[in-house]
């Protein structure tokens, strides 16, 4: 039985996630916890965040056992984003982009 968790429109660019991400695909759910929880990240926080969110979804279904899960799959997927102006020299104004992503967790039983 599978288990998701998504989180959306997180406000960090997905390409600091995604290195992050490949790091825990495959690992057992506690032990990617314990990485996420020694890793000095800001994208650490927020797929931690994801994860745990999962392992109540998981705990709430009461067929699964939480200490057989694995991360099956973690997407990190773009999201909408944010358009805003910084004004520059000469009375120009330059576009800042600020990047949002979506985090999507699967967890299976081993």
């Amino acid at each position: 039985m599978e288990v998701k968790a998504i989180a959306k429109y997180v406000r960090i660019s997905p390409t600091k996630v995604r290195p992050l991400a490949d790091v825990l695909r495959g690992k057992k759910a506690a032990d990617a916890l314990t990485m996420l929880k020694f890793t000095p990240l800001k994208g650490s926080r927020l797929v931690g965040k994801t994860l745990k969110s999962a392992l109540a979804n998981a705990e709430s279904a009461r067929t699964i056992d939480l200490d057989n899960l694995v991360v099956k799959t973690i997407l990190v997927d773009e999201g909408p984003r944010l358009k805003r102006f910084r004004p520059r020299a000469m009375g120009r104004a330059t576009r800042i982009i600020k990047r949002t992503c979506h985090i999507t967790i699967v967890l299976s039983e081993m």
